[in-house]
């Protein structure tokens, strides 16, 4: 009779021991965490929540982590759905390997404009003193006019590249009327047609 209840304490304790033993088992977890569109996510976020331990993925979202079997783990990121993955407790190898998936979370928020007035009566007080035809594409001709362009032509300082082009100008003016008089606009009446005709405009008494 001894010997039956000193086997069955035997076979209770082994049972015990192989037990423990199984739910200490460590597990080396390893894995890549990617999108919907099989693109790697670096920098996820891997938690395990059991033990209360975590790992950052790399800049290829490839991880490695230790747990334990029925371990839970929570995947999060910036821009992504926090998912979780339990640990199967039936693995028989000390290394498991998986890929995981995150959804986008995004929200859609309506449009807000900024606008550089600080109050209602800033506000207000431009509006009454817009001009509504002052829009961007009219100041965009008003400031590449002719007129503009040749304003601040004439404002601005002689470099090289303008002073070769007037050398290079005058070398071609020679090389044009080599073997004939120089060009005389005084004798040239399609400047004295223009000259008339500017004359009738009036443009030359507004200048």
């Amino acid at each position: 009779m001894k010997q039956l209840v000193f086997f069955l304490i035997g076979i209770f304790y082994c049972l015990q021991l192989n037990a423990q033993i199984t739910n200490d088992k460590i597990i080396q977890l390893s894995g890549v965490v990617v999108n919907e569109d099989a693109y790697e996510l670096p920098y996820t976020n891997v938690y395990n929540v059991s033990l209360k331990k975590g790992v950052i993925s790399d800049g290829y979202g490839f991880f490695s982590i230790v747990c334990q079997p029925s371990d839970t783990l929570m995947f999060s990121r910036k821009g992504y759905k926090s998912s979780f993955f339990r640990v199967p407790d039936t693995l028989v190898d000390n290394r498991y390997s998986i890929i995981h998936m995150l959804s986008r979370d995004t929200l859609t928020i309506p449009d807000i404009r900024v606008y550089p007035w600080p109050n209602k009566e800033a506000f207000a007080q431009h509006f009454v003193n817009m001009s509504p035809y002052q829009d961007d594409i009219r100041r965009a001709q008003r400031e590449l006019s002719g007129e503009s362009l040749a304003f601040v032509a004439a404002r601005l300082d002689a470099d090289a590249s303008l002073a070769y082009g007037a050398l290079n100008k005058q070398q071609n003016t020679k090389l044009y009327t080599t073997g004939q008089l120089p060009q005389n606009n005084l004798l040239n009446p399609y400047a004295w047609s223009k000259l008339v005709q500017e004359w009738k405009a009036g443009n030359l008494n507004r200048q």
